[in-house]
């Protein structure tokens, strides 16, 4: 079973450039209602996840904050907890199962480690329960 089955492409998945401003990371969480977002470098490659507790820790540790400040402020420079480790499309079903129980998302590299998509936990789950792989 290959990934690309399961995997949400590139163009339809939400994400920040890592040169993108705080306000523009919180306004785009904001708008879609998502706690986590891949950050991805303008020559494509997966910089790692943003999440809203990154955001919070960063407001907060920030002295003097102020939405002019988010305005300038690149999200590539946002201190992050942890971030949602990529597996290239050639991975195995195993290796994708493992890392979606970790994780609301898995990033998706190709060859050149260049983003390509993710795939989501609720997706995986969805066959899964489907084709009677999970029962109740």
């Amino acid at each position: 079973m290959e990934i690309m089955a399961f995997m949400k492409p590139k163009v339809e998945v939400v994400f920040v450039f890592d040169d993108q401003t705080i306000r523009e990371a919180m306004e785009k969480m904001e708008k879609f209602r998502f706690t986590s977002i891949p950050i991805i470098h303008r020559e494509g490659f997966y910089v790692g996840t943003l999440t809203e507790g990154d955001l919070l820790w960063e407001i907060k540790n920030a002295a003097k904050f102020d939405m002019k400040k988010a305005e300038a402020y690149p999200v590539g420079k946002v201190r992050r907890f942890r971030d949602y480790e990529p597996i290239h499309l050639s991975a195995n079903i195993d290796e994708l199962i493992i890392k979606a129980s970790n994780e609301n998302f898995v990033p998706v590299i190709d060859s050149h480690d260049q983003f390509v998509g993710i795939v989501t936990r609720k997706t995986l789950l969805n066959y899964f329960f489907e084709h009677n792989f999970i029962v109740l």
